[in-house]
């Protein structure tokens, strides 16, 4: 089929969930995908963070292949390998000590508000459950999810919310102070807010958060959905602040295009969850684990947390360069491939005249530009992004 008819068919049949651009892309290596019709474009959206060793790593497609052909699937009632060896990569490579594993970022941060609740009300009060989020954070679509996200627009027409959770402003240390009570049981947070508009948080106001949760017995949760698994220049986001979570949450990244979902905690926090107080049918099933060790595996042995040092600083320089000869382009936010571009103008009109060029980006909330990149891209693919980037800008800001 070719695009025109893909987009007829999906508006007849596919709920009307999302906003898409009218092409379908059907195949895609590295940095590059291609369209229905044939067009090839460089994809700097990267399935929103998911493709972060670009699409079909052949490492990831082996793994694949080969799972594929032993078993797909099998229950949690036993015990599966590549679930097990998945656990402890990612328990060896953090500071955490157990993992659940579940589908989705959503999934994860669903696992992470229970665990709290749980762990609240047999360590520090039965009372203890409600949540601190910060205002602009993303943490999901399910009920509970969709109420931590701390933007108004996407609790509208669902209320009656679930209760037990707080907001307060991103970096204001004082406000989180005050919003503290008898009923606080944790503070959840990202690191670096994507889906809010890319605000990163401060050095200082981390460990002062970590410091209040000490003081108060409050757990912190770290949601790296987003922003983990190397995508800010450090495996996981916490390591660059020097501030350990109780719980963190990861996806999108973490199986290299395969749906996986995985929620760590420390032993003591991880003991309040007994057989029976929380599951998932598909969560670490053998086909995405085994996806999963190869794509964490290959962000380990192919040095790509370094590479997005280097070159994540380079795109970052690029962009302040064209924020200096275009001047409706306020800020440039964000660390390594997870940045964001703040447009006094049409972000949209932006983001259509660069995929007119063969250039995939997104916007949000209509004046942020945000790039996400893989973490495979090279140095000239940057460069030929930055130049689709500028002609897109000269022909929509002048």
């Amino acid at each position: 089929m070719d695009n025109a008819t893909i987009v007829t068919q999906g508006e007849k049949y596919v709920m009307k969930t999302y906003g898409r651009y009218p092409f379908a892309l059907v195949e895609g290596t590295g940095t590059k995908v291609v369209d229905a019709d044939g067009n090839e474009y460089l994809d700097f959206v990267g399935g929103l963070a998911v493709n972060s060793l670009g699409h079909c790593h052949p490492k990831v497609v082996e793994a694949i292949r080969q799972q594929a052909s032993k078993l797909i699937h099998c229950s949690n009632l036993y015990w599966i390998e590549p679930q097990v060896e998945l656990a402890k990569l990612l328990v060896e490579n953090s500071d955490l000590d157990k993992v659940f594993f579940c589908n989705s970022g959503a999934e994860a941060n669903e696992a992470a508000i229970k665990l709290a609740r749980k762990y609240a009300k047999e360590y520090r009060s039965p009372e203890s459950y409600e949540i601190i989020t910060m205002r602009r954070s993303f943490h999901g679509r399910t009920m509970a999810t969709l109420t931590a996200t701390g933007q108004k627009k996407f609790h509208q027409g669902f209320a009656p919310l679930p209760m037990g959770f707080k907001y307060v402003p991103f970096n204001d240390l004082s406000s989180l102070r005050a919003a503290v009570g008898s009923k606080t049981c944790a503070v959840m947070m990202e690191p670096v807010q994507g889906e809010g508009g890319v605000y990163e948080a401060s050095k200082d106001y981390l460990k002062a958060v970590r410091d209040l949760c000490n003081e108060e017995g409050l757990l912190l949760i770290f949601d790296e959905v987003q922003c983990g698994l190397g995508r800010t220049g450090s495996l996981f986001a916490y390591q660059y602040y020097e501030v350990e979570p109780d719980i963190l949450t990861l996806a999108k990244a973490l199986a290299g295009g395969v749906p996986v979902g995985a929620m760590l905690a420390r032993e003591q926090v991880a003991k309040a969850f007994v057989p029976g107080d929380h599951a998932s049918t598909f969560g670490g099933n053998p086909l995405a684990m085994a996806a999963g060790v190869a794509a964490f595996k290959t962000i380990l042995e192919e040095g790509l947390v370094e590479k997005v040092q280097s070159l994540g600083g380079y795109l970052y320089q690029e962009l302040e360069k064209l924020a200096g000869e275009f001047k409706q382009l306020k800020e440039i936010r964000g660390r390594g491939f997870l940045l964001g571009i703040e447009v006094d103008g049409p972000a949209d009109a932006i983001v259509a005249a660069c995929q007119k060029r063969g250039l995939l980006i997104n916007s949000l909330h209509g004046h942020v530009l945000r790039l996400l990149p893989p973490l495979t891209v090279s140095k000239d693919e940057i460069d030929q992004a930055l130049k689709v980037l500028k002609d897109a800008l000269q022909e929509v800001l002048g």
